[in-house]
């Protein structure tokens, strides 16, 4: 496949005229002052990677919004979102994660890291194949194309102090055993496609006894390892009664962290946590719009990146998907907080920091050869609509920043992932199957809430 890009961001910045050739997948040349040739676009970026989502909740988007007795916090939304998981089936899961991922790619994310904990029937044991979820999650992947980091959950307790799983928390629990079944039908389900990768997600410290976090690690050897970390105030209270130091704090001095681990949300972190936590390599997942919506905090971005950390971005609970909206939430969020314009701004305009950022740290988070036009990386590419009013007579960072920050919704008009040429003219080549079961599934799911 020959592409050819009026204008492409490359790693050494804007060029014009660029010709890329994908050969298996993977970008085998990358040609600026080309002669056209081949499809053209106005505009190609490299795609970045949706680094957290748990695709499931996608079907509850909108159901949470009504006040609950006294003051609703994330611990009110886990509850209703326990209640939810009573009427899933595996059939419901893959409609709904196969949506999810429709609409992930037509936002603009090549692929996905799936936090995936739902993996047993109603009221817990196992299916006849401990990764049958898994397994869903898989063929969603394949029937829309999205490249997918499989990150199977370990979720042992229902807190620090080591109290038992009840109600919906049934469906997720799995000791190590268990878990050792469900990693291994997880790799069989993801053995034929080329780009997967499969990765190991302890849910959190609250949730994963001491001495599994102590082998998680080492459970996928080289794989990519997912953590939520310090996201709630009552969390890190909790964590620091029952063993003496703040989750940050801790996971620092006693997880082997280094640049396979990705720390999810960290929203509640001191500025000596922040600047220990970027100095191990590990990639901050944020997840503006769902930490917005929970009400979680604000990450401390100028903080994590003065002491040169890494970050990506992921839709987390799915309430509304949107790479675009990710990414000008972050920003908004630290201007909000700070009073300030521009804050994550360098040399680079806003919007190209962010998006380069994004693209670096969404890779990295999924052990994915991508995050870049280069030769050698996943073709893992997006064109956009240069010929939007919004977009109109804009080049370079001018034509990003108008993009995140003035765009709309559908500026995205082709999408590939790993090659695979998943949105045209703006939709997903397989909306129109997918969308039809997955209104099935929702009529059927709703008519029993």
């Amino acid at each position: 496949m020959i592409l050819h890009a009026e204008t492409a961001l490359l790693p050494e910045g804007w060029a014009r005229d660029v010709r890329i050739v994908v050969e298996e997948g993977r970008i085998a040349s990358v040609s600026p002052g080309a002669v056209p040739e081949g499809l053209a676009h106005g505009c190609l970026l490299p795609a970045p990677v949706n680094l957290h989502s748990h695709t499931f909740q996608r079907a509850m988007a909108g159901l949470t919004e009504a006040r609950t007795a006294g003051q609703d916090s994330f611990w009110t939304w886990r509850a209703l979102m326990y209640r939810f998981l009573e009427r899933l089936s595996p059939e419901d899961v893959q409609a709904i994660a196969a949506q999810a991922m429709v609409e992930m790619a037509e936002s603009g994310f090549s692929a996905v890291c799936e936090f995936h904990y739902l993996h047993h029937p109603v009221g817990g044991g196992t299916y006849a194949d401990p990764a049958e979820m898994s397994a869903r999650i898989a063929a969603a992947a394949g029937e829309t194309g999205l490249g997918l980091t499989h990150l199977p959950v370990i979720y042992e307790q229902g807190g620090v102090d080591g109290r038992a799983l009840a109600g919906g928390q049934l469906r997720f629990g799995a000791t190590p055993e268990v878990y050792a079944q469900v990693l291994e039908g997880a790799g069989r389900a993801l053995a034929n496609m080329p780009d997967a990768v499969l990765g190991v997600a302890p849910h959190s410290l609250r949730a994963v006894s001491q001495n599994t976090l102590a082998r998680v690690a080492g459970m996928v050897p080289g794989g990519p390892v997912h953590i939520h970390i310090a996201e709630q105030v009552a969390e890190v209270a909790e964590v620091q009664a029952a063993w003496g130091a703040r989750p940050v704090d801790w996971a620092v001095k006693n997880l082997p962290l280094d640049r396979r681990w990705c720390m999810i949300h960290a929203t509640q972190m001191t500025a000596e946590e922040t600047a220990a936590l970027a100095r191990t390599g590990a990639v901050a997942g944020l997840c503006p719009i769902t930490e917005a919506n929970l009400g979680d905090g604000i990450f401390d971005a100028p903080g994590w990146l003065a002491a040169g950390g890494a970050f990506g971005v992921g839709s987390d609970s799915n309430i509304r998907i949107s790479l675009a909206e990710e990414l000008r939430l972050l920003e908004y969020s630290q201007r909000l907080n700070l009073k300030a314009r521009a804050v994550l701004a360098d040399s680079r305009s806003t919007g190209r920091f962010l998006w380069e950022g994004a693209a670096r740290g969404g890779a990295q988070a999924a052990g994915r050869a991508g995050g870049a036009i280069a030769v050698g990386q996943w073709a893992d590419l997006l064109a956009l609509d240069t010929g939007d009013l919004r977009l109109e007579g804009l080049a370079g960072d001018q034509l990003l920043d108008a993009f995140l920050f003035a765009g709309r919704d559908g500026l995205v008009t082709d999408l590939w992932s790993a090659g695979r040429h998943i949105v045209r003219e703006g939709r997903h080549i397989a909306r129109e199957a997918v969308e039809t079961r997955f209104r099935a599934t929702m009529r059927r799911l709703r008519e029993a809430l």
